[in-house]
């Protein structure tokens, strides 16, 4: 688990630096900044989008994970969780502030190929480099993401000490259905999820992006057939 707990201090670290830096920078230059960084994770979803082998699978895991992540109100819970944080710390930001900066920065440090083949290299082999890797990007993202969007971000480090540290956990169990094709077509998916996400912070859109979350996990199934 140290690669886990290295990840999730870097985004905390990350995350207070951003909110130091915040008070600092007019609002004018923090839109330009938070517009140029959409335009990034716009950049980066289509990078992952074209590591997927086959486009029905793509297809498949959104369309199903997204009606599974309806039912499941998943978008409600994290907005729910994220406003609940929020009141706890009485903040004075426009309403709803904690919750799209939790949901956005968690998305992207969770969704990708370097949190999955990261975590299992951790689990199986005790290899920490990917997941260090992944961490002083986090760590770089988390210091523009809470500039941008404030004390939200910092909770999203918990979002990836949970979510890689099941990955690490059952990584024994996981590793023989893990194998690359698997892992690209879970790339290509959740990119998809990345470049909605990008969509949503540059206000052009308001898709329920979490809603989606299951399509990450469904190329494992379509996988098995297809």
């Amino acid at each position: 688990m140290l690669g886990v707990f290295v990840n999730f201090i870097a985004v905390l670290l990350g995350a207070s630096v951003g909110l130091l830096l915040k008070r600092g920078i007019p609002d004018r230059i923090g839109d330009t900044i938070m517009k140029g960084l959409s335009l990034c994770v716009l950049v980066i979803g289509v990078q992952g989008v074209m590591k997927g082998q086959n486009s029905l699978i793509t297809i498949l895991s959104v369309a199903i994970g997204g009606l599974l992540g309806e039912l499941l109100r998943l978008d409600d819970f994290m907005i729910w969780l994220g406003n609940a944080v929020e009141k706890r710390l009485k903040s004075k930001n426009q309403e709803g502030s904690v919750a799209r900066g939790f949901v956005s920065s968690s998305l992207l440090f969770i969704v990708g190929a370097m949190a999955v083949v990261g975590s299992l290299q951790s689990g199986l082999a005790h290899d920490h480099s990917t997941v260090f890797a992944k961490s002083t990007i986090d760590s770089i993202s988390a210091v523009i993401f809470a500039s941008s969007m404030g004390i939200g971000v910092l909770f999203s480090a918990f979002a990836v000490l949970i979510y890689q540290g099941a990955l690490t956990l059952f990584a024994g169990f996981l590793a023989p259905i893990l194998n690359d094709v698997v892992i690209s077509e879970m790339t290509a998916a959740g990119s998809v999820l990345i470049i909605g996400l990008s969509f949503n912070m540059l206000g052009l859109t308001k898709i329920k992006v979490v809603n989606y979350l299951p399509a990450i996990f469904l190329p494992i199934l379509f996988c098995m057939f297809m």
